[in-house]
């Protein structure tokens, strides 16, 4: 048994390190005490007398005190897994995002929305930006006829453009209030660039899911976006040995997804595929970080599945077949 180096703040004198192998499921600071969770920072096993709530799993006293006093390296510090994360908290993309969404309503408000008055504008949006821009797969004057407007029509920056549109300001409020929440952490994570892809990629993966099911349906909202990130925190928790149940991060998911299938006029397509796209695009990413590829190849792949999903979306939307008029 040796000494280690003292100990985080709060905890006196000396901490004896485990003489256990590092894979033993005993706690770094507390031998004594089995531990099935690491660190989301250092990758120590950590015991319940240790553990620190993080918005994406949990931290340890060491880490917990030396974010407080700023002494993480400004480059990176260690993680579980092998990944390497940023000790500067990210939230600059995020709220970037965060702000084109506001835009994007502003100019629904602005341009008409629904309705004379600017009350039921703001609550229902809509308008000419929604009909020009909003997310559609096709629409025609008459049955048998060529598309004249949506993604099939040639207008693919739909796809895009359709997550950054709202249908009201409830609908917008809670999508930019998970999207802070879980933005900001994944960004922290994974650093603007691959960030951004992530972000995107999922909206495209929502998109997709839109057209591969109600592409005649005009849809608008980040909430493909979002669960893309939730799918994505999710994964990024699972690899790193930590109960998405024991963040609330599963309880989070499943009760959007009762909202999803029990409330009406909610894109089913669109929050499955986000939630989809999001988890892959996760699992890719901790993929090659794992197998110590370069930081390059894994951002490659994900703005390379980014254009996959909107190829994937242009085609689904022109060859999509109403099942019950065929």
């Amino acid at each position: 048994m040796t000494t280690g180096a003292p100990g985080p703040v709060g905890y006196a004198g000396t901490v004896r390190r485990m003489e256990s192998p590092p894979d033993a499921e005993v706690c770094h600071w507390h031998p004594e005490n089995r531990a099935g969770v690491r660190c989301q920072r250092c990758n120590r096993r950590i015991c319940a007398r240790c553990m620190h709530s993080a918005s994406v799993g949990f931290h340890c006293p060491a880490c917990v005190a030396s974010r407080s006093t700023q002494r993480f390296s400004p480059r990176s510090a260690p993680s579980a897994g092998g990944l390497r994360i940023p000790a500067r908290s990210g939230r600059d993309a995020t709220t970037v995002l965060i702000g084109l969404n506001l835009a994007g309503f502003v100019l629904m408000v602005l341009a008409g929305g629904t309705g004379t008055r600017l009350y039921d504008r703001f609550a229902s949006g809509g308008g000419g930006i929604t009909g020009d821009h909003g997310l559609l797969g096709g629409w025609a004057p008459y049955v048998g006829m060529d598309p004249v407007v949506g993604v099939s029509a040639g207008e693919w920056w739909r796809l895009v453009t359709g997550g950054f549109l709202h249908g009201g300001l409830l609908h917008l409020v809670f999508n930019m209030f998970l999207l802070w929440m879980l933005g900001q952490q994944l960004e922290h994570l994974h650093r603007p660039v691959r960030y951004v892809g992530l972000y995107l990629g999922s909206l495209a993966a929502g998109s997709l899911g839109v057209m591969l099911m109600d592409p005649m349906a005009l849809t608008v909202g980040a909430s493909g976006a979002v669960f893309g990130l939730m799918a994505a925190t999710v994964v990024h928790q699972l690899h790193r040995g930590v109960n998405p149940w024991h963040t609330g991060l599963g309880g989070l998911v499943v009760v959007n997804l009762f909202f999803t299938f029990g409330r009406p006029g909610i894109s089913i397509g669109g929050h499955l595929g986000g939630l989809v796209g999001g988890a892959v695009l996760a699992w890719l990413l901790d993929a090659c970080d794992r197998r110590r590829f370069p930081r390059l190849a894994g951002t490659s792949v994900l703005y390379g599945l980014l254009v996959v999903f909107l190829a994937a979306g242009v085609w689904a939307a022109g060859h999509w077949t109403d099942p019950l008029l065929g």
